[in-house]
């Protein structure tokens, strides 16, 4: 395994599980296996078609992780919802990633669908007394 630092798309109010970088993956690979095929109906050049075809196995390859990685993430769902919530608001590290290292989610920025942005439904889901951003507290920038 590298160190290479990686770029974490964050979304407010929960932390996402890997298979959203999966999903991404998935994506990135048949959107490169399309334009290879492409390149391929506009030169002819076999190089490009065969490309295409092993980023298409990748593609197949990376769905099927995703579908396992998804199986375990709702298994916790079923067997543990309360991690599950912990997990998902950022408190802790999903259980089939990497523990080491972890930093609670930065929650300086969430905001509260009832008070900022007047969603008169969502008063019972009030996020404004939560405690200050513990990723901040421990040293971390958002």
């Amino acid at each position: 395994m590298q160190n290479d630092a990686v770029w974490v798309r964050g979304v407010t109010g929960i932390q996402l599980h890997h298979t959203t970088d999966l999903q991404d993956a998935t994506r990135f690979l048949s959107n490169a296996a399309m334009a290879l095929r492409a390149a391929h109906v506009r030169t002819g050049d076999d190089h490009y078609s065969a490309i295409a075809a092993q980023l298409t196995t990748m593609v197949e390859e990376t769905r099927t992780l995703e579908g396992e990685a998804r199986a375990r993430m709702q298994g916790l769902h079923t067997s543990d919802p309360e991690r599950f919530v912990r997990c998902r608001e950022g408190h802790e590290p999903w259980p089939d990633e990497i523990q080491a290292g972890f930093v609670p989610r930065h929650t300086c920025r969430d905001q509260c669908l009832y008070h900022d942005h007047d969603v008169l439904d969502a008063i019972m889901q009030c996020t404004c007394g939560q405690p200050p951003c513990r990723a901040c507290a421990i040293g971390g920038a958002p």
